[in-house]
């Protein structure tokens, strides 16, 4: 093997070894190439078996050529002994490489696109076989049974011409290529005579008198009839399905699309019926035997569909197909069209969307039958003049051009254009040359562009515009003959519409800035439906609710405070009121009207989610035809006369107050859904719970279950995952949650949505947390390896993602090693629509970015500017609505999987984190979400809360939530950091040099440092034993292994910087008692005053840490106490205070100020701040998963136990034996005395080693 670099180095190897990684570790330009299909040897060879075939099939199928960037196609052609390369992008279609093409460069652009930044990662990534399923080289062109099958059947069979039997049976070669049956001489296949049959209209039968034969026969009067018999089974039912297939047929329609053709078939010019050919998404050439130019053989072609050929020039022969009257060349990468395109003057139809013309040629006018032309996603920046010419066009399609000016001038020239599309342009302003109105435009599409005012009202004619998601301040219509607008997603503070549009049916004017609703929307007599949602109104006028022909009113999300009161009966079957300031209803919104009848006795879906109301009308049970009540979120109390009506079917009361609920005798059998969830005070009997059985979903609060898995993985997070199928009958969600992650150092959560499949996020839950591991422990940079894990993950795939794809959300907590200030940093990455947002002192913050058409302008233009048709509900070709995905390998280079990505570090006041799919943020809002799990106390409920309100909100779709609560601060530091000695796993430094010391001794009640406890254990682990000792053999092991030498202890805010592993070192803690009547030790009257009894035995595994207090800015007051200080002395030491967590972390200990300091009757209740708290009791299951709270002072004794009598008392206290109370009070009261000893010197103060005397 050569090793200069020069691009004559290749070599052909089976596998890849050290001396080949050794020659592409020279230069980033080296790499290789796989190359599939069968080895040259093994092609001509034919195997004895099956089975010795398959064997060598990973031998000979698969082999690495190294090369360079710079060698071309034909040098490896030369090398390997073949005559051309292929090259499949994504498992699709097949194309042959050019000569001079460059297979290595075509790798590195590959991957370059999909987002790899880095030289020697792209190398390294072209290295792997994986890499197969998205970009394969061919040595042969793969061929496929069934697609041949479709093109062409060949055989030689046994065939007898005629119906009688007066033939004789005659072998014969058979071809059934395009819509003929061609037999033909064996001998003279090639010259001779051949009898073609046409089967179009024609029919195909069994041959019952012998086996596998089949009867071939054309249409008309003087039908033609072929036996064919054939040899095998297989090969009759191949033959019997695509001759079905073409008999069935009433037009001759040929369909070769997407078949890796560079040339048609030589036997289907037999076929010289065939009127439609679609030969689309291919690779079909200009020069071949079979090729374009040779299409005018056709003599009754009409329609040719050529589209997605990538042919670059305009293939001029089909001009003199003069009976085509369609013709599809879009996508072909065309920058001009040749002046003979006018000699197709039958031409009806013409497509050249998705090319790069800027101008249409003169001549193209002469085509006077011309009735539709697809200009579509080209270069365009004005309307071609030539439209003028062409009378029988009533439409300009000229969405995704470049526009940037609307000249009505030029349209006002056109009277036969009826139809104007101009979506996604750049339009931003308008021109109009005359006041001369404009009587033939009827239909306006000016969707996603720049325009900042239209003034449409010189369109008389007017009846549909389309104009939204632009930023639109005022629009100004003409109402002759409006009949629907669509304005939403502006920022419209006034709509002007004159004359009052008499025609009107349909009005959307949500998502602007509407103060009130116009004037002439009330006054429009026709209206139907009315959507102003999401706009500023206060009030709601009365014509409105006065409207006779009023159907839907969308009001939702405004700021309408109250209702105005209705005099007559309308016709409003829904009406939506969701997220208003309403706190009543209008007692007489439901009544009778003067005329007797109902004022809404039509109404049929009531929404009023999100307001104030603290009851609902009881006339509510007039509305006879109400089926859908949504009422949550308010403040009802009293359940609604609703279970009356006759029609009701889904009521959602829940996040109210209800406290009962008053059950007529017989419920409505139509009632199917009833949710009633989020009602605290809401307690339903046995009997009520039998009469809602019969209801299909009844959704009530569940109480809690107790769980004998207490277990905290980490005490600065915790979870809690929902996922909804909604009204789908799968779940296309899916989440990944990993609370401790990568040695216990950190957390992994991500969300992933199939949108309509349930393959690719199942893949992905299973797959993406082990790539992020690998991809960590190769850069420590957090926009590499999240870049690399999405990158790897979207190659991992495999086959599965060609055609599927996911939108992916993924959430990485590690120890910050940056920013110094912070404990942990985040790091999220996306692709696609699923969203993170983090709760920062109570707001939202979005850490995400929604790579969708509508929401990401530079994601629109890019892939417009690939060429992309983008359909008019805004999805790349038809399937999504996403520019960045994982999978969909297939829409590359429009759909990529580079994600976006954004690091932020932790502070304290980082509260939680959500993560949810599109169908989640489509309903809810960042604000709204944040505010309605804040102060949640269980991560489950709140994720559960999310989705019930999405689906109160009306989503019917798959619906995931996962809420992480954040616990980060530096209070939960517990290692030596700071040049503070932390103990080992029994013995302890000393903190005050003690002379003749030689050993350490256990912690001392007076270091003024009070141990953290991090239970890791139980409930069931925690026992209660009567009349249990302890040997004192115990504490002399444990000062034994106190002089052993030990690593630095770290916590998993400040991981080992060396190792980067996190390594627990627990210590065992056992208190043990003796059995007492009365609590109190036999010998003692009373309990030593500040000395904590605990009456159980727990023996219990936990992490022992101390740590340096810091004062933190903010920290909450822990206790009520008097300005008496700590001395200077001891305010040097660590003053912790108590703070209690819910269900994460209890017992965190936080430092404390000096001024909250105050000395209590004894130093262990001080350390307590005057708060007793039981050592060892069992807490219940709602507080805390930590069953000890905190290491109190105790005190000194040898053997290092506490003997207590059993108490029960869940406040009870340690009780001291009589023989030790005297040295017991003697220790308090040096300890008092040592803390009025004067301040020594600032130069004579030393910083002595910290010691620790009790028993643990």
């Amino acid at each position: 093997m050569k090793r200069n670099g020069s691009r004559n180095c290749l070599n052909r190897r089976s596998r890849f070894g050290s001396r080949e990684r050794d020659w592409l570790r020279e230069d980033v330009k080296r790499g290789c190439v796989y190359l599939y299909g069968a080895d040259t040897t093994t092609a001509t060879t034919t195997t004895t078996t099956s089975s010795s075939s398959s064997s060598s099939s990973s031998s000979s199928d698969l082999h690495l050529v190294l090369c360079t960037v710079e060698t071309p196609a034909s040098e490896i052609c030369a090398g390997e002994g073949r005559e051309s390369l292929y090259l499949q992008l994504h498992g699709d279609l097949v194309r042959r490489l050019e000569p001079t093409e460059r297979p290595l460069q075509i790798v590195y652009d590959y991957l370059s696109r999909l987002g790899f930044d880095d030289p020697v990662r792209i190398q390294e990534e072209a290295t792997n076989p994986d890499l197969g399923c998205m970009i394969r080289f061919y040595g042969e062109k793969p061929c496929h049974m069934d697609r041949l099958d479709r093109i062409l059947l060949s055989g030689i069979y046994n065939v007898r011409k005629g119906k009688t039997q007066l033939h004789k049976w005659a072998e014969r070669l058979v071809v059934l290529c395009g819509t003929c049956l061609i037999v033909s001489s064996v001998k003279d296949c090639q010259t001779g005579k051949m009898h073609i049959l046409p089967l179009v209209g024609g029919k195909i039968e069994e041959v019952k008198r012998r086996q596998y034969s089949l009867a071939f026969s054309s249409a008309g009067a003087q039908a033609q009839t072929y036996h064919v018999s054939f040899e095998t089974l297989a090969e009759y039912q191949r033959w019997q399905r695509q001759a079905s297939k073409v008999v069935s047929q009433r037009i001759s329609t040929v369909d070769l699309s997407c078949y890796s053709l560079e040339e048609v078939p030589e036997h289907l010019f037999y076929s010289q019926d065939i009127t439609y050919l679609n030969l689309r998404h291919n690779f079909m050439q200009l020069e071949r035997p079979g090729g374009l130019d040779t299409l005018y053989k056709f003599s009754q072609l009409k329609g040719l569909n050529l589209s997605h050929n990538k042919l670059g020039l305009f293939p001029i022969l089909l001009c003199e197909i003069s009976t085509l009257t369609e013709l599809n060349l879009s996508c072909n990468g065309f920058h001009d069209l040749p002046s003979q395109i006018g000699n197709l003057l039958n031409l009806q139809t013409l497509c050249l969307d998705g090319n790069f013309l800027t101008t249409l040629p003169e001549e193209l006018g002469n085509l006077q039958q011309l009735s539709s032309l697809g200009i579509s996603f080209n270069n365009f920046s004005q309307i071609p003049e030539v439209y003028e010419k062409l009378t029988m066009l009533d439409r300009v399609v000229m969405a995704g051009n470049c526009l940037e000016v609307l000249n009505l001038g030029v349209l006002n020239r056109m009277n036969h254009i009826k139809h104007v599309d101009l979506r996604m342009n750049h339009l931003k302003t308008m021109v109009i040359e005359n006041l001369e109105g404009n009587k033939h435009i009827t239909h306006v599409d000016l969707r996603d562009n720049r325009l900042t005012d239209l003034d449409l009202s010189s369109l008389c004619s007017l009846e549909q515009l389309h104009c939204g998601r632009n930023q639109l301040r005022e629009l100004t219509l003409s109402g002759f003959s409006l009949r629907t607008l669509y304005a939403s997603s502006n920022r419209l503070t006034a709509v002007n519409v004159y004359p009052v549009p008499s025609l009107l049916t349909f009005l959307d004017l949500s998502r602007n800035l509407l103060e009130c609703v116009p004037d002439w929307a009330c006054e429009a007599k026709k209206i139907e439906v009315l959507d102003v949602s999401y706009n500023l109104l206060t009030e709601v006028p009365v014509r409105i609710l006065s409207s006779l022909s009023l159907r839907k009113l969308m009001l939702g999300h405004n700021h309408v405070q109250n209702l105005p009161t209705l005099v007559e009966h309308i016709p409003l079957e829904v009406l939506d009121l969701q997220h208003n300031a309403l706190t009543r209803l209008p007692d007489t919104l439901f009544s009778k009207a003067l005329n007797k009848l109902n004022k809404l006795e039509q109404l049929e879906e009531l929404n009023l989610s999100g307001n104030k109301l603290k009851t609902i009308p009881t006339t509510i049970a007039n509305c006879k035809r109400l089926h859908t009540l949504v009422a949550h979120s308010n403040n009802i109390s009293i359940f609604p006369e609703i279970l009356q009506l006759p029609q009701i079917q889904f009521v959602d009361l829940s996040c109210n107050d209800l406290t009962e609920i008053l059950i007529p005798e017989a419920l409505p059998a139509t009632l199917q859904d009833l949710d009633l969830t989020g009602n605290t005070n809401l307690v339903l009997e046995h009997k009520t719970l039998d009469i809602f059985s019969h209801i299909t979903t009844l959704k009530i609060d569940q109480k809690p279950l107790p769980t004998t898995d207490s277990t905290v993985t980490s005490t600065f997070w915790s979870h809690g995952l929902a996922e909804m199928a909604g009204q789908r009958n799968k779940l296309c969600v899916s989440a990944l949650a990993m609370d401790s992650f990568a040695e216990g150092v950190g957390a992994v959560y991500g969300m992933f949505d199939g949108d309509r499949n349930e393959e690719l996020p199942r893949l992905l839950q299973c797959t993406m947390a082990d790539v992020l591991l690998e991809e960590v422990q190769q850069s420590t940079n957090d926009t590499v390896f999240m870049a690399n894990t999405f990158l790897v993950s979207h190659r991992k795939l495999g086959m599965a993602g060609q055609k599927l794809g996911s939108s992916a959300l993924l959430c990485y907590i590690r120890p910050d090693t940056a920013d110094p200030a912070s404990s942990f940093s985040l790091t999220v990455a996306n692709v696609g629509t699923c969203q993170a947002v983090l709760c920062r002192g109570g707001k939202p913050v979005p850490l995400s970015k929604v790579f969708s058409l509508e929401q990401d302008p530079e994601e629109a233009q890019r892939v417009k500017d690939q060429k992309a048709i983008i359909t008019e509900d805004n999805k790349v070709n038809g399937v999504t609505c996403c520019t960045r995905m994982l999978g969909c390998t297939y829409l590359y280079p429009w759909i990529l999987p580079k994600p976006h990505i954004s690091s932020t570090p932790l502070t304290i006041q980082d509260e939680l984190l959500i993560l949810g799919n599109k169908a989640l943020w489509e309903h809810l809002s960042y604000t709204e979400a944040v505010n309605a799990v804040r102060h949640v106390q269980d991560p489950l409920a709140a994720a559960k809360k999310l989705c019930t309100l999405a689906q109160s909100y009306g989503c019917q779709d798959n619906v995931g939530a996962m809420v992480v609560y954040l616990n980060i601060g530096e209070e939960g530091c517990t290692c030596e950091m700071n040049g503070l000695t932390l103990p080992g796993p029994v013995g302890f430094a000393s903190t005050t040099t003690i002379k003749d010391a030689p050993k350490p001794a256990t912690p001392s009640s007076s270091s003024g440092i009070a141990s953290e406890f991090s239970s890791e254990m139980s409930t069931s682990e925690v026992s209660s034993e009567v009349g249990s000792t302890a040997s004192d053999e115990h504490n002399a092991g444990g000062l034994d292994t106190a002089l052993l030498p030990r690593p630095e202890r770290r916590c998993s805010l400040h991981p080992t910087p060396t190792s980067g592993l996190f390594q627990r070192q627990p210590s065992s803690a056992t208190f043990s008692s003796n059995q007492s009547d009365n609590g109190l030790d036999s010998d003692d009257d009373q309990p030593v005053e500040g000395v904590i009894t605990n009456g159980s035995k727990v023996e219990v595994e936990v992490d022992i840490h101390c740590c340096r207090g810091r004062d933190l800015e903010n920290s909450p007051p822990l206790i009520e106490s008097s300005p008496t200080l700590c001395s200077e002395e001891h305010a040097r030491g660590s003053c912790f205070g108590i703070r209690r967590q819910n269900s994460v972390n209890s017992g965190m200990l936080l430092p404390m100020s000096k001024d909250r300091m105050e000395l209590q009757k004894s130093p262990s209740t001080s350390c307590l701040y005057g708060k007793k708290l039981s050592n060892g009791s069992i807490v219940p299951l709602e507080d805390s998963l930590n069953l000890i709270e905190v290491a109190t002072e105790v005190p000194k004794r040898k053997t290092g136990y506490f003997a207590a009598p059993t108490q029960m008392e869940p406040e009870d206290q340690f009780v001291v034996p009589h023989d030790l109370e005297e040295e017991v009070k003697e220790q308090m009261k040096q300890h008092q005395d040592s803390r009025l000893e004067p301040e020594p010197h600032e130069e004579d103060r030393t910083e002595p080693p910290e010691e620790f005397d009790t028993a643990l």
